[in-house]
């Protein structure tokens, strides 16, 4: 059918080689140096290169920061879980907590992290979902921030805040 964005139908075969010529020009040819740079640059944020170059390609822009909920950091008596913090030093980026209440204070007594804030309230409304993202990353476009979360609730804080992208936990940290 007309306008149709399904890609080729089955069986016919210039039809295939028609739409893979359409995909391979849109896809910019990098040089080699480049590539090496963001590859270091997503081991620089522990990413893997996949996840990086994808929200490269999706934002524009380079990642500058992350967001990580108090649940996907497991805080636990004040305290990141070793292995997490662990794995934050070495993150060359902004690294912010987001808690509740009085567990914000705590959070930012943890030296792995930049800054700590209040996050938005579970299930709370799109505008103060969004003001609580925004009070947290003042200066910051968020199409430059990364969202590590663990909680259902916490993947709506992605368009509140008009972030890059959203990571679950298990997908951030090693196991």
């Amino acid at each position: 059918m007309i306008g149709h964005n399904r890609g080729p139908q089955e069986g016919q075969g210039w039809h295939l080689h028609c739409w893979k010529r359409a995909r391979a020009d849109l896809l910019p040819t990098l040089p080699l140096e480049v590539v090496r740079l963001r590859v270091a640059r997503a081991q620089a944020l522990r990413l893997d290169y996949r996840t990086y170059a994808s929200v490269r390609a999706a934002t524009g822009h380079d990642v500058v920061a992350f967001l990580f909920s108090s649940n996907a950091l497991r805080v636990s008596s004040g305290r990141i879980a070793p292995l997490r913090a662990l794995h934050l030093t070495a993150v060359q980026a902004g690294r912010i907590g987001l808690a509740q209440g009085l567990a914000v204070a705590v959070l930012a007594e943890n030296p792995e992290l930049t800054s700590a804030h209040p996050a938005p309230a579970p299930f709370a409304p799109w505008g103060a979902a969004r003001a609580a993202i925004r009070a947290a990353l003042p200066g910051i476009s968020g199409d430059r921030v990364i969202l590590v979360g663990a909680a259902p609730w916490e993947k709506d804080w992605l368009s509140a805040g008009g972030l890059a992208a959203f990571l679950p936990e298990e997908r951030y940290f090693p196991a």
